[in-house]
């Protein structure tokens, strides 16, 4: 996984941590046929449609559509791109996948000689929302826009959610959106002026958030059940329980970055979620020191928000190990 572990800092703290993206840095990845990315999207979107992709009545889905498809048509080759007006249908437009092999019409009808899996989830897919599944399909990244002027969320197309449920954030304001977060003050705090900040044409920005999880799915909707760490024996050593800790351990992350969308005081918020084994993960000395400092110092709160409460002890020394540069044993 290609996560930057120089973000990672201690003390821990629950804080906007936005920096610029320097011009010209892709901030979209286009889905390939076969990837993981793709084939729980594919999952998710064929069981629970309307679970992921959804917006407030009256909310115009092709705004964000169009402002992605421009911003992929950036880093060719374009992972989706607008293919015009549609015929008999004044104003409407079509979206083009070509790496999928599929198209969704201005009538809402999925044309291609694609993959199959992805033409079978389209089809299922009501045709109000063809166009939205084919673009969530697309791209690894998931996808929300929040309102600088109201701070509001009126859309999101989000098939790999961490751990809370897309149908909770829409329409809701930036601030309730981080509500349940523990050690929020600070988010809380700065929540409209970064709205307004994000939305503003000119600078783009992004931010990185991580955890150590139980659980190896990208997807994790809260309605799917909650995985459990191992139960550690408490009459065997540290060493022995930060062995069986690190082997059901996953290092989650989350690149976050805005793409404002001109003319409507508007961004497109992107969540592009990796997950991988943690020992594969923090494959340096460094980046155990990193995680194993930031882990040492999150509060009390925010290991019980992470389900980390009780792992923490053995997971830190597990880190500590990889930070001595030892191989802990798995």
């Amino acid at each position: 996984m290609a996560f930057d572990f120089s973000q990672i800092t201690a003390p821990f703290r629950m804080q906007p941590g936005l920096r610029r993206i320097a011009a010209g840095t892709a901030q979209l990845t286009p889905a390939r046929v076969g990837s993981r990315h793709l084939r729980e999207k594919l999952t998710v979107l064929s069981a629970f449609t309307e679970e992921a992709l959804m917006a407030v009545p009256g909310y115009d889905a092709h705004v964000p559509l169009a402002a992605i498809a421009a911003e992929a048509a950036k880093s060719p080759p374009a992972a989706i791109f607008v293919d015009g007006p549609g015929p008999g249908a004044e104003g409407a437009i079509t979206f083009d996948a070509p790496l999928l092999g599929w198209r969704v019409d201005a009538a809402g009808r999925a044309i291609g000689t694609g993959d199959d899996e992805v033409g079978r989830a389209l089809r299922a897919v009501p045709c109000a929302l063809r166009a939205t599944a084919l673009l969530a399909l697309a791209f690894e990244e998931d996808f929300a826009v929040i309102d600088g002027a109201t701070g509001r969320v009126p859309w999101l197309a989000v098939a790999l959610p961490s751990r809370w449920a897309p149908a909770d954030k829409l329409g809701k304001r930036f601030a309730d959106v981080h509500a349940p977060v523990a050690d929020n003050a600070q988010l809380l705090s700065a929540a409209d002026a970064l709205a307004r900040l994000v939305t503003a044409e000119g600078d783009r920005w992004e931010r990185f958030v991580w955890t150590i999880t139980p659980e190896p799915r990208l997807h994790q909707h809260p309605a799917r059940g909650k995985p459990a760490w191992p139960e550690i024996d408490v009459r065997g050593s540290v060493g022995m329980s930060a062995d069986c800790i690190a082997r059901n351990a996953y290092f989650r992350s989350e690149r976050q970055t805005f793409i404002p969308m001109a003319g409507s005081g508007q961004a497109v918020f992107t969540i592009h979620v990796e997950s991988a084994s943690l020992s594969d993960a923090v494959g340096s000395a460094e980046a155990a020191r990193r995680v194993h400092d930031a882990l040492a110092s999150m509060s009390v709160a925010v290991l019980a928000y992470r389900d980390l409460t009780h792992v923490r002890e053995p997971l830190l020394h597990w880190l500590a190990a990889r930070a001595r540069s030892e191989t802990p044993r798995l």
